[in-house]
């Protein structure tokens, strides 16, 4: 017993040490003063939305310094990052989908840092590699997206992303012969390909101003035609809207080649279509679905008639018959009616239409007929997160993946006419998951609200208040969260700590009741929830305010950003990831005007008002903070990292204890999407290197 206190005691006095050591950038303040509504807000850190200055540049070069000095000298950094290097290390696959006569799927066959393209023709062809991003460039930031195949399956639209940017280049492919045509579409965000005849359409944005390509509002979203062979300045422009440039306009034609439609939104809910008969000659567009108090998503045609998901008068979704002829909301027929669980996806496939619902954030799918009569619920092989269903209209046999916290995606085949579920593809692992246990939980927020929660752990720990455990919330943009699998999360749960997950009020998990809840006037329900499910671990004795970090990435940054300057005091450790932390300038910069519906905008009095209680960057005052570790990349064009930078500079400066406050910047990454297998690695060896140190843990490795 000496012994260990002894060298708790060690490690107390090393933490110390190094915190006494840190010396952070001295960030110059200057006096910009914005005037809202007759009240005014400094702005000190502005100067650090410029990305392209040198002030700026330096300044993140100084503080990325700081940031891996600290990491530098954590003793086991090295030994946690061989083990989630080795927890990575297994074969993968995506669940195959039928394209023409071609199989498609994606293959990693361990530490590549991007999964491989394959294709086969027929289920049992020989496998060929059909797009590899990784030859596109040195570092593996080049990431590739499928935007859409030809009518008759003989050629695909593709797109490319460099260093996790939004913006992509769009290419064409021969699919039989892979031979790659001389067709280029730049300033691409947003679009897939809808093709027609010899071309596609697509949308691209205004051409941004030099140098200001990761930063600048994106306006004009409009969709063009483009013709094969030829130039983009060829293109015909299809559908623009002048009077509102801040929308978001996407095209789509029925499979049948029958129909156009354009989906046109103002943010993240809420849209409009509009579409137009192609086999008249007509330009006309006649209005489908209004906007933009809900949400459609169009499925397929059956003639003039259009299979629609929506939740048109219907929180929980349903899928309704619309006469394109007549398409006004009282002629809309129900096929599958709203039932008590979340409707949320419909794919369509094999002539059949497979619905997704959500019961208590795990999923349940069911098989009906196109026209809505139910003929089973398929019969999954364990509780998780499903997904795949897809392919072509006269499939016989789909595939699907399921997931759970501790089980990466496993691949079964499903017989459409039997229902036969039948495994495919299991992944080998370096860890047995039979030896962990998830729970779900219901605890109660500030309102008197039950809120889930998923708890995970390995069997058998002591719930004694010493576990070490991340919390981890999103709660917004009516996003469900339900269970996946982590690789690097092992490190945690194998170290004797929890893994906890709260289905936070603001995401769709009880549809859009519980979004509702939690958005505009409502946030603050979020951050309730939050605080109640860090609250609720505690008193349960999983955990304590000296074990206990919380996570969360871009509105799940924002989430941790409101609830570490609210209650600065339950928590350890803090990870705001990519985070929304500028409540009053998000709209200001690249495409964060379409989270207004979402948030509200300063812009408007109310919503000012609103906003500034709790904006993170604005609601930071002199206190003892948690241990902090910003997370954000230099080219994230969808939260820019002024975000980050502003919010790091203003905690550092009324950081009143000893808790180091660090911002990572990743350097050549993005948001988040497409980010390379070995960068993904380093920043999960330092958040749990991070979180471990700060908590006094050592790992076992």
């Amino acid at each position: 017993m000496k012994k260990i206190l002894s060298i708790t005691l060690l490690l107390s006095i090393i933490s110390v040490s190094l915190f006494a050591q840190l010396n952070y950038p001295q960030t110059k303040k200057c006096d910009t003063v914005t005037n809202y509504f007759g009240t005014k807000i400094a702005d000190p850190y502005r100067w650090l939305e410029d990305d392209n200055s040198t002030e700026t540049k330096e300044w993140v070069v100084d503080e990325n310094k700081v940031t891996f000095d600290y990491l530098a000298k954590i003793p086991y950094r090295d030994k946690i990052r061989k083990r989630i290097t080795d927890l990575y290390n297994f074969p993968r696959m995506s669940a195959p989908s039928r394209s023409g006569e071609y199989y498609f799927y994606s293959k990693n066959s361990g530490l590549q840092n991007q999964s491989i393209n394959y294709y086969k023709k027929g289920i049992d062809g020989e496998e060929q590699i059909f797009l590899d991003p990784n030859t596109l460039s040195k570092e593996g930031t080049a990431s590739v997206g499928f935007a859409g195949f030809s009518q008759n399956r003989a050629k695909l639209a593709f797109t490319v992303s460099n260093a996790g940017s939004d913006w992509q280049i769009m290419y064409v492919m021969d699919v039989a012969s892979k031979i790659q045509t001389a067709d280029k579409l730049e300033w691409v965000k947003f679009s897939g390909a809808a093709w027609k005849n010899d071309g596609f359409y697509y949308s691209h944005y205004d051409i941004p101003e030099a140098g200001k390509e990761l930063s600048n509002a994106n306006k004009n979203h409009n969709v063009y035609y483009h013709k094969l062979g030829d130039t983009q300045d060829k293109d015909l422009l299809i559908y623009s809207d002048e009077k509102n440039p801040l929308r978001y306009h996407g095209a789509e034609v029925t499979d049948d080649g029958k129909f156009l439609f354009i989906n046109i939104s103002e943010g993240t809910s809420g849209n409009e279509i509009i579409g137009r008969d192609l086999t008249t000659g007509s330009a006309e567009f006649k209005l489908l679905c209004p906007g933009f108090d809900y949400d459609y998503t169009i499925l397929d045609n059956t003639g003039n008639y259009l299979i629609v998901h929506t939740n048109f008068k219907a929180p929980n979704q349903k899928v309704v018959l619309i006469d394109f002829n007549n398409p006004d909301t009282s002629n809309w027929k129900d096929i599958i009616p709203e039932k008590k669980e979340l409707l949320q996806g419909v794919s369509v496939a094999g002539g059949k239409l497979f619905c997704t619902y959500l019961k208590d954030a795990s999923s349940h799918v069911y098989q009906y007929s196109r026209g809505g009569i139910l003929e089973r619920e398929i019969e999954l092989p364990s509780i998780g997160t499903a997904s795949g269903f897809s392919g072509e209209k006269d499939d016989k046999i789909l595939f699907f993946s399921l997931t759970s916290f501790t089980s990466p995606s496993t691949i079964y085949s499903y017989d459409i006419a039997s229902g036969e579920v039948k495994l495919f593809k299991k992944p080998d692992l370096t860890f047995n998951p039979d030896d962990y246990e998830t729970k779900q939980v219901w605890y109660t927020s500030k309102d008197g609200t039950k809120v889930p929660m998923f708890i995970v752990n390995k069997k058998g720990i002591k719930l004694d208040g010493t576990n070490p455990t991340m919390l981890y919330g999103y709660g917004g943009f009516n996003i469900a969260l339900t269970p996946t699998f982590n690789a690097a999360r092992m490190v945690l749960l194998e170290n004797g700590g929890v893994y906890a997950m709260a289905n936070l009020r603001g995401g769709s998990e009880y549809g859009e009741a519980w979004h509702k809840a939690g958005m505009l006037d409502n946030k603050q329900n979020v951050f309730d929830d939050f605080i109640s499910a860090a609250e609720y671990l505690i008193k349960e004795k999983y955990t304590s305010s000296s074990k206990l970090a919380i996570s969360g990435r871009s509105n799940g940054g924002l989430l941790v950003g409101a609830c570490q300057t609210q209650r600065p005091d339950l928590f350890k450790v803090c990870f705001p990831g990519v985070g929304v932390l500028d409540m009053l300038r998000y709209h200001k910069f690249t495409v964060g005007w379409g989270w207004a519906v979402e948030y509200g905008s300063s812009d408007n009095e109310k919503d000012f008002k609103n906003l500034i209680k709790f904006s993170p960057l604005h609601n930071i005052k002199p206190a003892n903070y948690p241990a902090t570790m910003i997370t954000t990349a230099d080219h994230d064009d969808r939260v820019v990292p002024a975000h980050s930078f502003k919010f790091a500079a203003q905690l550092q400066a009324n950081q009143k204890g000893t808790a180091p406050t660090l911002i990572r910047i990743d350097v050549n990454a993005g948001h988040g999407g497409g980010r390379p297998l070995s960068k993904t690695i380093d920043e999960d060896c330092d958040i749990y290197s991070f979180m471990f140190y700060n908590m006094g843990v050592t790992p076992k490795y």
